[in-house]
């Protein structure tokens, strides 16, 4: 099915919070979202990080719960 929108959109100010990894900005109706991923260094970091080590245990430990049939 094919769908035809003709819009008009004005945009006089627009503040945007924050945008993370997931976030998607639209204004209007969009037929196609194309995802974009960028990573930049704004720390400027010349090396890179050191290992983390590794967590065998949980950070909070689970309680025994019984198991009910």
């Amino acid at each position: 099915m094919d769908i035809t929108i003709h819009q008009q959109i004005r945009v006089n100010f627009l503040k945007v919070g924050s945008i993370n990894n997931a976030s998607v900005l639209q204004i209007g109706s969009s037929g196609l979202i194309q995802t974009v991923s960028n990573a930049y260094n704004t720390g400027g970091y010349t090396e890179p990080a050191e290992e983390a080590e590794i967590q065998r245990l949980p950070i909070v430990p689970l309680p025994h719960l019984p198991l009910q049939i």
